[in-house]
């Protein structure tokens, strides 16, 4: 039965490190693997997760949280991932969230996500203070984890980069909402694009103001 605690350390760090990883390495784990998702707040598109397990010797640098990037750079240090981490991406569906609700499909994202790597993990860092349901890996949660774990900053970056990416694909189907610059989230742009051309089938039907054009359509 995988174990689970509550790892707390500094938060005031204004930039992640690897000490985390070294203290879980220190206790007899060998392949730490951070946990991180993006995409619970937009209003269209999936959640998206990473797991991402780092070359101790071998650590990008400039790597921290995604929010502390700009695109040019988290994009640079996604590729860098990709080539010299083992890395693992995984997204739950809107379909999914409808059926969940967007903290749980953020976690089955999770769970695939680590479940998808090359060689498993030992022990797991994830972003947040909840352990999701399924995971069967000994894991530790880090309140802020993307500010204080590289690991877990890594995957911050993975996750982002991979959905942001996509929801610039589907904009080019659905060209109306700017998905290419918002990602799927409430702007100006994407709720006058949902006034005049109506709700996708990448809309989240159970967000409020996705809901609420719903049901004005129907009264």
């Amino acid at each position: 039965m995988a174990t689970t605690q509550v790892v707390t350390g500094t938060m005031t760090k204004s930039t992640p490190d690897f000490q985390f990883e070294a203290d879980a390495l220190a206790s007899g784990y060998s392949r730490i693997v951070g946990l991180d998702e993006v995409g619970r707040g937009p209003l269209a598109g999936p959640v998206m997760a990473a797991a991402v397990v780092l070359d101790p010797d071998n650590i990008p640098d400039g790597l921290n949280d995604s929010k502390q990037l700009s695109a040019k750079r988290r994009d640079a240090i996604y590729d860098i991932l990709l080539e010299e981490a083992d890395v693992s991406i995984a997204n739950a569906s809107v379909r999914e969230i409808e059926e969940h609700n967007i903290l749980r499909a953020s976690h089955i994202a999770m769970v695939r996500a680590i479940n998808g790597l090359g060689t498993p993990a030992d022990y797991a860092l994830i972003d947040g203070n909840m352990v999701p349901r399924g995971l069967n890996t000994p894991a530790g949660t880090l309140v802020k984890g993307d500010t204080r774990s590289l690991s877990i900053a890594a995957a911050s970056i993975v996750a982002k980069v991979w959905r942001d990416r996509l929801m610039v694909t589907l904009s080019q189907q659905y060209p109306h909402y700017g998905w290419d610059t918002n990602a799927g989230y409430g702007t100006k742009v994407h709720k006058e694009g949902l006034k005049s051309h109506g709700v996708t089938p990448h809309h989240r039907r159970s967000f409020a103001p996705i809901h609420n054009i719903l049901y004005q359509e129907k009264i």
